[in-house]
């Protein structure tokens, strides 16, 4: 007979410390709504990893400094615009598809940031 009684009570502490007078103090303890603030993100980089680097980069920003912000990015907007008509048509006097052309692109302006044309 002890042993029935030691199983019920058994029974009966655990599911009352499951869902009874526990579970109130635990409930109590911990917090119904953590606020959590927004994730600190860095800004992404905008620009040129190697600016200031290359052969032609000090000519570029000198060259800058005496046009001015406004008209250097609208020569060097032009001077992209006219790269890119000719990397077309020798892609198409070849007679390259779309994406080699893209490819070319690409690569042109990676090779100008490479020589400081994007300073």
């Amino acid at each position: 007979m002890a042993t029935t009684t030691t199983s019920i009570s058994a029974t009966t502490s655990f599911s009352s410390s499951i869902g009874g007078e526990d579970y109130g103090i635990l409930a109590r303890k911990v917090p119904m709504n953590v606020s959590m603030g927004r994730p600190v993100r860095s800004r992404p980089m905008m620009g040129n990893v190697n600016a200031g680097k290359g052969i032609f980069a000090p000519i570029v920003v000198v060259t800058r400094n005496i046009v001015g912000k406004k008209r250097f990015n609208q020569l060097r907007g032009k001077a992209i615009a006219l790269h890119s008509q000719v990397i077309t048509e020798f892609c198409k006097s070849i007679g390259a598809d779309q994406k080699q052309r893209q490819g070319l692109i690409r690569l042109a302006k990676k090779n100008g940031e490479r020589l400081g044309f994007l300073a």
